[in-house]
């Protein structure tokens, strides 16, 4: 079992950036890719990115391609996800998730465990 705990969402003008992190406390995670969903008001949870275990792959969804960077430190045992240029839109509870591979890396059925979720809210 895989805990994961979310931090660092909060409230930010539109054009501002926010970094959130996800730590998996006690338990290397080293060897599962991490990716971050996110799901907005009356919308469907969607893939927003991951890296693999390594950090050596990255896919990004179009919507945050260029604004959004995944990063991880194992040796913490923490993922982040900064996100800059932050749109109205991009306002949701984001989800940091950790899966075994790749695999499907967009689909949330590929992620074995999921944080609780931080909400980020992006005001005009």
């Amino acid at each position: 079992q895989v805990q994961l705990v979310e931090s660092g969402g909060g409230l930010v003008q539109a054009g501002g950036p926010l970094r959130p992190s996800c730590a998996a406390p006690g338990r290397p995670f080293s060897r599962h890719a991490m990716g971050w969903f996110r799901q907005g008001p009356g919308k469907e949870r969607e893939f927003v990115a991951v890296m693999s275990g390594s950090g050596s792959t990255t896919y990004y969804a179009d919507s945050v391609k260029g604004r959004f960077t995944i990063s991880r430190d194992n040796a913490k045992n923490t993922v982040f996800l900064q996100m800059n240029s932050l749109k109205v839109e991009d306002t949701a509870v984001y989800y940091c998730a950790a899966a075994n591979g790749l695999t499907l890396y967009y689909s949330g059925t590929s992620y074995n465990y999921w944080g609780q979720g931080t909400q980020v809210t992006v005001s005009s």
